[in-house]
């Protein structure tokens, strides 16, 4: 099987770089050119969850989380080349410590998909080697300068 560069680009952003805001912008252009496929928005949630509990609004990463498991848990367990349902499990696990935070916070933790697809394996590790880190990562929308 042959994976979207959007897709595979997503997956070194969430991976390796940690960089939610990248993922959510690279994967939302693959949402939109894919008819708005729900998982590619469920996995786009989740990211965003991640930027949001890393920036502190545990409501938002709460929405984000419940939206992505209800929107992912209904897919096989390996899907896309990656374990699906063990990333639902983490964030449905995630977002059930985040309904109670007020009264247990605890410390953010990133996520990491696991990949299962020897090829989309393969993909991950070539593009690694092209796409440079965002340093430092952005945390919100920057607008073009052109006039």
């Amino acid at each position: 099987m042959s994976y979207e560069p959007l897709y595979v680009a997503y997956l070194v952003y969430f991976n390796r770089d940690q960089d939610y805001f990248e993922c959510h912008e690279v994967l939302e252009e693959l949402w939109l050119d894919q008819d708005r496929d729900p998982r590619y928005k469920g996995l786009l949630q989740v990211a965003v969850g991640l930027f949001h509990f890393r920036n502190n609004n545990v409501r938002g990463a709460y929405k984000m989380f419940t939206s992505a498991v209800s929107r992912l848990e209904v897919y096989p367990e390996d899907e896309l080349g990656i374990s699906l349902g063990k990333l639902v499990s983490e964030v449905r696990r995630y977002a059930k410590q985040l309904s109670s935070y007020d009264a247990h916070p605890f410390p953010y933790r990133d996520l990491t998909i696991e990949i299962g697809d020897t090829e989309l394996r393969q993909a991950v590790e070539m593009a690694s080697e092209n796409i440079k880190p965002n340093i430092p990562q952005r945390r919100k929308p920057e607008r073009s300068h052109s006039h």
